[in-house]
């Protein structure tokens, strides 16, 4: 059996917008890292946590709302708490009703990723969960965040 190529590691320059996250507590595992299942948190923070801030979704009342459909993350080194890490985005592919965007965790002063992902978003109505066209305030910021 062939072995697989690692994809290539990211660094800030390939990003263009960064969120900041604190690591919490919980965060880390009896290894005394951040456990692998917390950085598809990350990354879920990340997005929504933007399209909140520039008014593209209200948690509570939008009508047509992003749901996870696939994710992936690659590891390349460890991050722990009580770091501060930078969630740089992109985005990898922009459909009808969908979105995929490429994560990245950055540890504070790193210029490599210290994890990278995939986090794709297929918008559906909230009341039938039918897929729709993604609304025009989330396309608003998703423009900003395409590929240099």
């Amino acid at each position: 059996m062939a072995e697989a190529q690692r994809e290539a590691r990211l660094t800030r320059a390939d990003f263009r917008h960064f969120e900041p996250i604190a690591t919490r507590w919980a965060d880390n595992d009896v290894y005394g890292h951040v456990n692998n299942v917390v950085y598809y948190s990350f990354f879920d923070t990340a997005v929504n946590r933007l399209l909140v801030e520039r008014g593209a979704l209200d948690i509570a009342n939008s009508e047509t709302v992003g749901l996870v459909v696939a994710n992936s993350c690659t590891f390349f080194e460890s991050v722990a708490f009580p770091e501060t890490i930078d969630v740089g985005m992109r985005i990898e592919r922009l459909g009808r009703s969908s979105v995929t965007y490429e994560l990245a965790v950055f540890r504070a002063g790193g210029e490599a990723a210290a994890a990278q992902g995939r986090f794709t978003h297929v918008y559906v109505t909230r009341a039938d969960q039918r897929p729709t066209p993604i609304p025009q305030a989330v396309l608003g910021v998703l423009e900003g965040l395409r590929r240099r």
